[in-house]
């Protein structure tokens, strides 16, 4: 069986991350991204409305042309995780394909509403529900996918596995190698173990290589849940003003905030569209058991209300949540540090960021502003109370010896960011051009011929 490999996003930077697996006549999509950056240096652009071509020509998401260039049919697009450089682009692209989206019920509620904004297309693909551990027919020619539980900084992530004939493609990412996370299931490394010693094998690993050039492990989340709770514990007779800031989707991290505030006897509330989305949707499936009392709004209206409230109770007594970790120039929180908003900030007020903010220009540029803007009003920053949701060195090791791949191919990185994952690969055997395969967007990678 002929198995080819086409890498169509996410093999140049951090974003946008499409890849489709090429097994006989049946393919399989694993992710549609979007490269969120892309977006931001344009002042309020709504995707919601634009056309696909031109998302492609911008660079904000895959461009799938090159899927002309296998021969075969989709049979399922498979998102790894809620993430939007993960499901960002599903909107504007899957409706090209007679295929189910297929994903664990957190994620494909993400979907449903990404496709519900949906002002340009209409998606009627199948959304396809399906829970780590599960396995589903793919075609008619013998393939198998398998979800495999992962950890991240999102819930409901998944790696995906395509069992074919050949060997096993295993879709590596994003994870963390978390034993003891803060919610769901630990990572699933026995079933990686078992995957990479089945007679079959492990033909062709693709990885995440975010971290690949940062040494040592990646710490669990309950490192970044105690550090966080450390330092909301040392505010408890604060008798001003506190704001915290993370990332909408890391529902583990909202959840930490929303406990440690009521600990310190102020009662919590989430800001921001996103914020209210994510965990409003966390909420509905049970996946969490916020208090009744929490409030979420995402619009306008009702969060300048809830801002003239904090203001007129006495803000000492709450801690707004809210959204501009990457001090994204339409969030909330950037909205507050200008002045935008019924929130007064005052000298000595206090502006927690449970994130760090993501390597690129563009994120770089604004938080730096965002937090001189904080400081202007004489707000004092805490910065970086975070883990990653990404492998360090000895995770990628660790995955290499579990699964003993074929073919290895680094994703997730720009070329100078693969370089830390080439040099361990090289460490453990590999070979650049024989099976360990850098490459970058557009290009079909022959496997079995």
């Amino acid at each position: 069986m002929e198995i080819e490999i086409a890498t169509i996003g996410g093999y140049e930077e951090v974003g946008r991350q499409m890849t489709a697996v090429r097994a006989g006549d049946d393919i399989v999509i694993f992710d549609m991204g979007l490269n969120l950056s892309k977006v931001l240096i344009h002042d309020n652009i709504q995707t919601e409305g634009m056309h696909s071509l031109d998302l492609i020509d911008m660079g904000a998401i895959p461009d799938d042309r090159v899927m002309a260039d296998l021969d075969g049919d989709v049979r399922a697009i498979v998102p790894t995780h809620g993430h939007l450089d993960h499901i960002g682009a599903i909107s504007k692209l899957a409706h090209r394909y007679d295929a189910p989206v297929v994903a664990t019920p957190f994620t494909s509620a993400l979907v449903e509403e990404e496709i519900q904004d949906e002002d340009k297309f209409s998606t009627g693909n199948e959304l396809r529900t399906m829970d780590p551990g599960e396995s589903m027919t793919i075609g008619e020619h013998g393939l198998e996918l398998e979800f495999v539980n992962v950890t991240h900084s999102i819930v409901g992530a998944i790696n995906p596995v395509l069992h074919t004939p050949e060997g096993a493609i295993v879709y590596g990412l994003d994870k963390r190698m978390d034993h003891t996370p803060v919610l769901g299931d630990p990572i699933d490394m026995k079933r990686f173990r078992e995957i990479g010693r089945e007679d079959e094998g492990v033909l062709c690993y693709i990885e995440d290589c975010t971290n690949a050039n940062k040494q040592g492990r990646t710490p669990s989340e309950r490192v970044a849940r105690e550090h966080l709770r450390d330092v909301m514990y040392s505010l408890e007779d604060y008798d001003g003003g506190i704001v915290a800031t993370t990332f909408s989707s890391h529902i583990a991290r909202v959840t930490s905030l929303v406990e440690f505030a009521e600990d310190i006897g102020r009662q919590p509330i989430l800001l921001g569209r996103s914020m209210e989305k994510y965990s409003g949707t966390a909420d509905r499936l049970d996946i969490v058991d916020f208090p009744d009392s929490l409030g979420m709004f995402g619009y306008r209206r009702s969060i300048d209300q809830s801002f003239e409230r904090i203001m007129d109770d006495g803000k000492e007594d709450f801690l707004p949540i809210v959204t501009g970790h990457q001090g994204e120039p339409r969030a909330m929180l950037t909205r507050m540090a200008r002045g935008e908003t019924n929130y007064d900030l005052d000298e000595g007020d206090k502006v927690l960021f449970s994130a760090r903010v993501i390597p690129e220009p563009t994120n770089e540029g604004q938080r730096y502003q965002a937090e001189k803007l904080l400081g202007m009003q004489g707000a004092r920053v805490y910065s970086d109370i975070h883990v990653s949701g990404h492998l360090r060195q000895e995770g990628h090791y660790q995955m290499l010896d579990a699964l003993q791949p074929q073919h290895v191919i680094p994703a997730h990185q720009d070329m100078s960011g693969f370089s830390g994952y080439v040099d361990l690969a090289s460490n453990q055997g590999y070979t650049m051009g024989r099976d360990l395969h850098v490459t970058a967007n557009g290009n079909v990678i022959q496997l079995v011929e």
